[in-house]
């Protein structure tokens, strides 16, 4: 597999730089970049720093994803889904979280807070039309396929 070479700058001299925690990982995990524990109140969101900054290559992106551990025992998931980070940004990259369970929840220094996967993409034009070709599905959507195979 070929890589690719994404400049970095380190904002606060304890960043951690992203890295992959094993050979075939899509995600490279992110670390808060934080002095002292950050306490995240039940419903309550926040963002959390990462202390860098990276400089995508036109035609890619960051996507900023939870840790799906995080997500399910300790209910740490991200605000908006999924961020992106546009390859024109070059400012800090920060985890949008938020905590969807009854209890408090902490954060602490150098914590794995989520991931991030790199992705090319495409820049569309779209184009008007007046119709467009018909498929079996149509329409048809939310469950339109039915539950069962």
């Amino acid at each position: 597999m070929t890589k690719l070479t994404i400049n970095i700058i380190k904002l606060k001299e304890n960043a951690i730089i992203p890295s992959y925690q094993t050979e075939q990982a899509a995600g490279m995990d992110l670390h808060a970049c934080i002095d002292e524990p950050i306490i995240i109140q039940p419903l309550k969101r926040l963002m959390i720093p990462t202390g860098f900054a990276i400089e995508l290559p036109v035609g890619y992106e960051a996507q900023i994803r939870a840790r799906s551990g995080m997500s399910i025992k300790y209910g740490i998931t991200m605000v908006n889904g999924i961020g992106t980070i546009d390859a024109d940004y070059r400012g800090e990259i920060g985890v949008l979280v938020i905590n969807l369970s009854d209890v408090p929840f902490t954060v602490e220094p150098d914590m794995r807070i989520a991931q991030m996967v790199i992705a090319r993409y495409e820049c569309v034009d779209f184009q008007e039309v007046d119709s467009m070709s018909q498929t079996e599905r149509g329409t048809g959507g939310f469950g339109s396929t039915g539950a069962n195979s």
